[in-house]
């Protein structure tokens, strides 16, 4: 079995993607557009997924430890399964055999790199099944500088929300441990309440919860809500010069408020 999905495999579960990679095989979202979208909403990115036939993008109802922050980064996906023996004695024969150090929550802790997000399928499972505490959760901190989505719990919860460059999403809190589970895979296709997550899409969460992007679509997302802000920039600066009305403004705009929109584009965005 392999413990963590092949390179191979996961150019092919991502083969709309055609830019960078890393040697993992994980779609490599450039850092530029990870920084751009942190300005995107739910709501904007939702609107471009749907345009595109991905309807179930979008989870909500989250314990946010870092309430109010904007998680963005690259997706490493990971499955717990319930305790099944034969299956975790054979997982961990195979961890023994790659040198695998610690837990298996460890586990998949230790692949993380700069801007990853960790995103957890563990059935959503809480009392006895806190993916982290506090040192835990140091580490991905120090790792990602980004965070984690949790489908499952966390404990320690005082010291999690008190650790910089972090920002978790998860089920709920419990001071129990990780218990009678077993690791799955790592960058496996896994599911997220109605979502599919694959391996290298952009998880961003915010106040209204958590979007899954697919990488191949990453760029248009930021780029079609950079679009949005900079129109709503002129309709609001119109509206205040009352040259439109606002039943002009909100709804698609007629050819001589598009042409006015691209001449204001051209003098650099004027604000008086």
């Amino acid at each position: 079995m392999h413990i963590v999905n092949p390179p191979e495999m996961i150019q092919q579960l991502t083969r709309s993607y055609t830019g960078e990679r890393f040697p993992t095989g994980r779609p490599q979202v450039s850092d530029d557009l990870l920084e751009r979208m942190k300005n995107v909403s739910t709501e904007e990115a939702w609107g471009t997924l749907r345009r595109h036939g991905y309807n179930n993008q979008f989870v909500g109802d989250w314990v946010q430890v870092h309430p109010g922050k904007v998680l963005v980064g690259r997706a490493v996906t990971t499955v717990f399964i319930p305790h099944r023996p034969d299956f975790h004695e054979l997982v961990e024969e195979k961890g023994k055999e790659e040198g695998r150090i610690g837990g298996q929550n460890s586990w998949v802790i230790d692949t993380l790199e700069l801007g990853d997000v960790l995103v957890v399928d563990m059935f959503g499972k809480v009392k006895n099944g806190t993916f982290i505490g506090d040192n835990l959760g140091t580490s991905i901190a120090r790792r990602t500088r980004a965070g984690a989505v949790f489908n499952c719990g966390i404990r320690d919860h005082r010291g999690v929300s008190e650790l910089e460059n972090m920002v978790v999403f998860c089920k709920g809190l419990d001071p129990t441990a990780i218990a009678d589970v077993t690791l799955g895979g790592i960058n496996i296709p896994i599911r997220i309440g109605e979502v599919t997550v694959l391996p290298g899409d952009i998880v961003l969460g915010t106040p209204t919860g958590v979007v899954f992007i697919p990488a191949h679509l990453a760029q248009e997302v930021v780029e079609r809500s950079e679009d949005i802000s900079t129109r709503d920039r002129f309709g609001h600066l119109r509206l205040r010069q009352g040259r439109y009305t606002p039943g002009e403004v909100d709804r698609t705009w007629s050819t001589e408020i598009e042409a006015d929109f691209q001449e204001w584009l051209k003098t650099g965005k004027p604000m008086d």
